[in-house]
């Protein structure tokens, strides 16, 4: 319900009607078979426009559905290595964080340690370091190898933008970094409402 006693109108042709007492823009609205909708209730007087109103929650919806689905985000990837892993699966492991790091993603780069072999950690500091110089014209060192329990790790960031993701049939997409989308405030009924009534000297 609007509730003030003027507004200024745009009609359903984005043609701007002046500023009206509320009463004839429900009027208005009504004649011409839309609803009058607040679009920007801050202003002074409020602007309101005339619309379908079901039609424009539609719309709004289906745009910012279709800007989740086209919103750049950042995901964060894991890669694993162990102190004797042989040439070729490093090279593989080179190249998929390569493929990560091509889209934009941020990899974690962990050497997990077993028995005895935590006594060398000299081995999983040289590895992640081969491991770094041979993404280096991708990403760059985020954080320096961390020992933690039996693990070694370190963090890449990619040196690419992040790549326009679809989102997976059943999944929610990742929520953009901005959106601006213009939200109706209010649908109104098809009558003003009654104006407060005058105090008396009573």
């Amino acid at each position: 319900m609007i509730r003030v006693p003027q507004v200024r109108v745009v009609d359903e042709d984005g043609a701007q009607l002046g500023v009206l007492p509320t009463g004839e823009a429900l009027r208005l609205a009504q004649e011409r078979g839309y609803d009058l909708v607040e679009v920007a209730p801050t202003a002074s007087p409020p602007v309101v426009k005339l619309l379908d109103f079901g039609q424009y929650k539609y719309e709004l919806a289906k745009r910012e559905k279709e800007a989740k689905r086209r919103s750049r985000s950042v995901e964060f990837k894991e890669i694993r290595l162990k102190p004797k892993i042989g040439i070729g699966d490093f090279d593989t492991k080179v190249n998929r964080a390569v493929q990560f790091l091509e889209e934009g993603d941020r990899i974690k780069v962990t050497v997990q340690f077993r028995g005895r072999e935590l006594t060398h950690p000299e081995i999983g500091r040289n590895l992640l370091a081969k491991f770094t110089d041979r993404v280096k014209d991708h990403g760059v060192l985020e954080r320096a190898p961390l020992l933690e329990g039996r693990a070694m790790h370190i963090i890449i960031a990619s040196s690419h933008k992040p790549k326009m993701r679809e989102a997976a049939p059943g999944q929610p997409a990742a929520a953009p970094a901005t959106t601006t989308e213009e939200t109706p405030v209010a649908a109104t009924a098809a009558t003003a409402a009654p104006a407060a009534p005058a105090p008396t000297g009573e």
